[in-house]
């Protein structure tokens, strides 16, 4: 029997057996997060940050959801940090993203790869500007204004949030709520994305977003349980803009209800074992630009923990009419590689390793490995090119390495 033909519970049968798997993936946590507590002693002291992630990305694509891709290059954050208070911190500086190979940028905000919009409209740097400020209102709450503590921060689900944006994507700014009780977890953030003035041919967007965890037994606890609510509304178009038709006005949801396991072993060379099951939904409330209204996901993660460094993972995803406005495509119905064409009920398996090191506080490296086999689906094509698509084997893997580290300049705690 070929391989590709065995139904979705003989493969979970198969991933349970063969290779124990990631529930929220290391390099999230260990590389692409941001700490977001401060030094106890930094009262009304001035420090330069450096914050550079480097890597090396490629993503291999045998399947029409998507192409293939590479991905070398660097961002980088220089900016001056100041504590007035002990409950508020000012960060300002800049923000630039580098490609190698590459000596032009588009002239716009990303949130993906790239897409030309005219030789024109590009600069020979991407340089943003970076400020946050950021005030603790209790010991349990905090709230950001300017750039915001985003990406993998969020600790949004994969169907959800494609963690390559920690790499690609510009920063996230507008206002973030950060709520942190003992036994809870609460990230609320609005993310502008697109001002507009008057007459501008370019719409206005922006993104609000919700990531919440809740711990039913302690996370040190040898079984650890814990439930979470995520949920994120994209909206285009203002009233000032002078965009009409079907295109004025586009709103999508995505939401993600969930709960997970952590089985802490701590025995020989396995740690930890973790599941985690996620229910996806979306809705385009406004506007048509996907050609579906809503749809569907489920998603069956897993994880084991063989050493503080080395983590295997496997997972299932199904999904129906779903379209996810963050994720990375396979996660999707739509194509982005035949317009207009659609998927009808894929589903995917996913195999992966990582490997993370620190080599000081603040130096840490990540390597991963990520192999997806996509089954067979019919496909849904206006223009008739294709109507099915058999099973598809692609992979990616990449390497990075972020330094982070920061420099007193001038003051004393006191």
């Amino acid at each position: 029997m070929r391989l590709y033909i065995l139904r979705p519970a003989a493969w979970l049968i198969l991933l349970l057996t063969v290779v124990t798997p990631s529930v929220w993936a290391q390099i999230n946590e260990q590389v692409f997060t941001t700490d977001t507590t401060r030094p106890s002693d930094d009262l009304h002291r001035l420090s330069l940050e450096f914050d550079n992630l480097s890597f090396f990305r490629n993503v291999e694509s045998a399947t029409l959801a998507a192409k293939g891709y590479t991905l070398p290059g660097f961002r980088l954050q220089v900016r001056a940090a100041y504590r007035p208070a002990e409950r508020v911190t000012v960060e300002a500086g800049l923000h630039t993203l580098w490609f190698w190979g590459a000596n032009r940028y588009p002239a716009f905000a990303y949130n993906d790869i790239a897409v030309w919009r005219g030789e024109s409209s590009c600069h020979h740097v991407h340089l943003l500007p970076f400020f946050r400020a950021r005030a603790a209102l209790s010991p349990q709450v905090d709230i950001i204004l300017g750039d915001l503590y985003g990406g993998a921060n969020h600790r949004l689900i994969e169907p959800l949030y494609n963690p390559e944006l920690n790499l690609s994507a510009d920063p996230e700014a507008g206002l973030q709520i950060l709520y942190h009780p003992r036994h809870a977890q609460l990230d609320v953030w609005l993310n502008w994305e697109s001002f507009i003035y008057k007459l501008d041919t370019h719409q206005e967007a922006f993104t609000f977003g919700l990531s919440s965890r809740l711990h039913i037994t302690p996370p040190d606890a040898p079984l650890h349980l814990y439930a979470l609510a995520q949920g994120l509304a994209q909206h285009r178009g203002g009233e000032i803009d002078t965009i009409s038709g079907d295109q004025a006005v586009q709103t999508m949801l995505n939401g993600a209800l969930g709960a997970g396991l952590e089985w802490h072993i701590r025995r020989g060379v396995l740690r930890r074992l973790a599941l985690e099951y996620s229910l996806t939904g979306y809705y385009q409330h406004a506007g048509n630009l996907w050609p579906v209204k809503r749809g569907y996901g489920r998603y069956l993660d897993l994880r084991a923990d063989l050493s503080p460094s080395f983590y295997l993972r496997a997972a299932y995803w199904q999904c129906d009419g779903f379209v996810s406005l963050f994720g990375h495509p396979y996660f999707g119905v739509i194509s982005t590689y035949l317009d207009g064409a659609v998927y009808r009920r894929p589903q995917m398996l996913r195999f992966g390793a990582e490997y993370t090191r620190h080599f000081s506080r603040d130096c840490s490296l990540g390597i991963d490995f990520d192999a997806f086999h996509r089954l067979a689906a019919p496909i849904t094509d206006p223009a008739g090119r294709y109507d099915f698509e058999g099973p598809r084997f692609s992979y990616s893997f990449g390497v990075y390495l972020r330094f982070r580290p920061t420099f007193p300049l001038k003051g004393s705690a006191r």
